[in-house]
């Protein structure tokens, strides 16, 4: 073996390569641990109108380990997105001494029941706010479902001139819906013959003539028939009048 040149070249390339990978190896490990690059500077971009800078440098701070090239740039995407309002987060490292982080804040569409905000991508999330805000709830899961029917049910409902201030999915997954006006709209389950948004359609081309009609204002309004709805009206004086209904 040792007389053949080629085993003997190859030997010895095997060798040199082995050597190199040995040379490289310890040269990563010290480079990793230099105190020569340090993170300088974390430059924090996008439009942040809830998430506080404060909170941004206490996270950061608590993840960040090691220099430039040793820096867990997955744990402080980590920090930054466990923050409230924070939605998604994207860090880079920028040379020599820089970390380049994007954060896109959640955008509130609606309050999800009693303690959590959801945003325009139907998320939920841990925010709070003074703004005016729809409510929305429904059972666990079904966030992206009521946030699309929320913004349904607001188009059908937009010749009425009145807000669209609650949509609630209840866990018999009956609808019930609320305007600003204090008209509360039992819509009840989605049918596969009659579904609710046909139902609400229906409903919304005739009521505006028969409101002028009956010159009172109607508090309740029941639009699980296939054909028509009740209306429950209000007597500002006397307090509720019997239900008056209505074909469709």
């Amino acid at each position: 073996m040792w007389d053949n040149p080629r085993i003997l070249n190859a030997a010895a390339g095997a060798l040199t390569g082995a050597a190199l990978a040995l040379f490289a190896a310890e040269g990563l490990g010290l480079l990793l641990v230099s105190p020569l690059f340090p993170v300088r500077e974390i430059d924090v971009r996008g439009v942040l109108a809830h998430v506080d800078p404060a909170e941004i440098e206490s996270a950061s701070r608590a993840s960040l380990h090691g220099n430039f090239f040793a820096v867990d740039l997955g744990a402080l995407r980590a920090a930054l997105e466990r923050l409230p309002w924070v939605r998604s987060v994207d860090v880079r490292r920028a040379w020599p001494d820089r970390l380049s982080v994007r954060i896109e804040e959640h955008v509130p569409l609606a309050r999800w029941g009693d303690a959590a905000l959801v945003d325009t991508h139907g998320d939920v999330f841990a925010g709070q706010t003074s703004a005016k805000l729809p409510l929305l709830a429904g059972p666990p899961g079904t966030e992206h479902e009521v946030t699309e029917r929320y913004r349904l049910f607001a188009r059908l409902l937009a010749p009425l001139a009145t807000p669209l201030e609650r949509v609630i999915l209840s866990p018999r997954y009956a609808w019930q819906l609320r305007l600003a006006s204090g008209l509360d709209i039992e819509l009840g389950r989605d049918l596969p013959k009659d579904p609710v948004d046909a139902r609400l359609a229906r409903f919304v081309a005739v009521y505006p003539a028969l409101q002028r009609e009956l010159a009172q204002r109607a508090d309740y309004v029941d639009l699980r028939y296939p054909n028509g709805f009740a209306l429950r009206l209000t007597d500002s004086g006397h307090g509720a009048k019997p239900a008056a209904s209505a074909r469709g």
